[in-house]
């Protein structure tokens, strides 16, 4: 494996760090809880004729839940990329390369 490839790798495992920090943190899950909920809570008061009101609030309770997708995302590509490195390190080297 190129050097690149392990800098790139030991990236991601330090993005997954700072981002599995971020989900672990009491009032970060608060804020995506009390986003959401409050995105349901006035979908639910919305009047009848207000379809276009009801539909951004939908689209806002599926944003925060991407967004929470796509950060759970970084901290699972950030183990596998410890798991790699860990296979480089204990892989055989012959001829003094990888």
């Amino acid at each position: 494996m190129a050097a690149d490839d392990e800098s790139a790798l030991r990236r991601d495992m330090a993005a997954a760090a700072q981002v599995r920090a971020l989900l672990d943190n009491e009032h970060v899950e608060d804020a995506f809880a009390e986003l959401e909920a409050s995105y349901i809570a006035a979908w639910k008061v919305t009047p009848a004729r207000d379809a276009d009101g009801r539909e951004k609030l939908w689209q806002a309770v599926q944003i925060v839940g991407k967004v929470k997708s796509h950060l759970e995302a970084i901290a699972a590509n950030g183990r596998l990329a410890e798991w790699q490195i860990a296979e480089i390190a204990v892989r055989p080297k012959r001829f003094g390369i990888v």
